[in-house]
């Protein structure tokens, strides 16, 4: 009669493989990637009419395929651009070719100068991601800001520290976070080369 040969037990190696298995999942990092965190606004009724936004209310940031930046037909470097945006959208010195303001009546502020500003974001098919979140990053602080001076202005403390819902959503009002991105173009945004 054949020697039978000794066979090992396989049902606890695959505890220890699962158990192995889990601990490297629990303590490993795993990248997540870059996002930004916008709420969408809600889609307009199809009966209602289109809002009538003039020109000069109009800041125009593009971003070309080769990530040069353009801020209203002049080619700027992305250190700038918060600054630029910001001095566009509160127009202290009411200068004609910047945003207008309206005064509206917005509770637990009163009276406060409201600008009518949209920031209109164009990017090529080629620009790279990064670039993206970096032009993204700016313009978002830029809103940022604002709000945090304002905030500081009314209420003696910076906007991310307020705990009140109703300031909270006075300071929204307003400065509005009014970021418009157009679809992505395949054509070259002249940069004056």
């Amino acid at each position: 009669m054949a020697k039978k040969s000794p066979t090992i037990n396989g049902g606890s190696m695959s505890d220890i493989s699962f158990l192995l298995l889990t601990f490297f999942l629990l303590t490993s990092s795993i990248n997540t990637d870059l996002g930004i965190a916008r709420k969408l606004p809600p889609p307009l009724p199809p009966d209602a009419p289109k809002p009538e936004i003039h020109d000069r209310n109009v800041f125009k940031v593009a971003v070309n395929f080769r990530d040069e930046l353009q801020v209203q037909g002049a080619r700027v470097d992305i250190a700038d651009l918060r600054d630029m945006a910001k001095e566009f959208l509160a127009n202290p010195a009411n200068d004609p070719k910047k945003s207008e303001k309206k005064i509206e009546d917005i509770e637990g502020l009163g009276s406060v100068p409201v600008s009518k500003g949209v920031v209109s974001l164009r990017n090529d098919r080629g620009t790279s991601y990064e670039m993206y979140v970096k032009v993204q990053n700016e313009l978002t602080a830029a809103f940022h800001e604002l709000r945090n001076e304002l905030s500081q202005e009314r209420f003696g403390i910076k906007f991310d520290d307020l705990k009140k819902d109703a300031q909270i959503e006075a300071i929204q009002k307003a400065i509005p976070l009014t970021i418009s991105e157009a679809e992505p173009t395949s054509a070259a945004i002249n940069t004056g080369k």
